[in-house]
């Protein structure tokens, strides 16, 4: 079995393949203090619950914006596990061009989206990725990475206004109702949401619009942990793939094992 972990700053997205099929998958939260053992510890329960042990992974594949979890990551599979993990890097072949001034720059997640989006739905496509913060990935039609737009996430925003103003608290976030609040949570709920929406729907258009515009058939993409309730407001219609970097984790996985 193949263990593909993408650890963001703030989830941890794990999945479990058994060849090309996806067996089970978990959500996170990213911890950059957890020891190695206590990754092995973890997995190990995850596992369980699947009636799978550590000791029939084969093969794991990692990508991670977290340099302190991918080291305690990597000392798991060398003690534990006793094998040597894929780390997505700038020098891993994911099957994409990087076209962006400083190739090393960029994210190993985002470049694992692309060339998810590629293999499954064509290019060109914007990919967007609801996480810590919300990235915007433009891939051209010869599967080329062109950059994008990186903004705050949404809970980023609200815990910067939380932090930021006394008398507001936390709120879960949900599409509310309608744009005028007629309480403080609803107006929080319209702000976020309805603001957020907005955004996406503003980036989308200028993006697309580098890419080629209406005519370029170019694939909108949607994925990561908030993407759902954000993607309910949006006047943009989006193909929603929750699981975009698991997939691209395995296609970066068979691409170096089968070099």
């Amino acid at each position: 079995m193949l263990l593909a972990i993408d650890v963001g700053n703030t989830q941890t997205v794990i999945g479990v393949f058994a060849g090309e099929m996806l067996k089970r998958h978990w959500r996170i939260s990213t911890h950059p203090r957890k020891t190695s053992d206590e990754w092995a510890l973890a997995l190990s329960e995850l596992l369980t619950i699947n009636e799978s042990r550590l000791s029939e992974i084969n093969g794991v594949v990692i990508c991670s914006v977290v340099p302190e979890v991918t080291q305690a990551l990597a000392t798991m599979c060398a003690n534990t596990i006793k094998l040597d993990p894929l780390i997505v890097g700038p020098s891993t072949d994911c099957g994409v061009t990087v076209k962006i001034d400083n190739p090393a720059e960029v994210g190993a997640d985002r470049i694992v989206n692309a060339a998810a989006s590629m293999a499954e739905y064509g290019g060109p496509a914007l990919i967007v990725d609801f996480g810590t913060a919300t990235t915007f990935d433009a891939v051209s039609a010869a599967g080329e990475y062109m950059g994008g737009a990186i903004a705050p996430g949404v809970e980023i925003s609200l815990d910067a206004l939380f932090g930021r103003t006394a008398r507001l608290s936390e709120i879960e976030i949900v599409t509310p109702a309608r744009a005028i609040g007629t309480n403080t949570t609803d107006g929080l709920l319209s702000g976020i949401v309805f603001g957020y929406a907005g955004q996406v729907d503003a980036l989308t258009d200028r993006i697309s619009a580098e890419l080629g515009g209406p005519g370029a058939g170019i694939k909108l993409i949607a994925t990561g942990g908030l993407a759902e309730t954000i993607l309910d407001a949006c006047r943009t219609k989006f193909i929603h793939d929750p699981l975009l970097t698991l997939k691209g984790l395995l296609l970066v996985w068979n691409r170096n094992n089968a070099a």
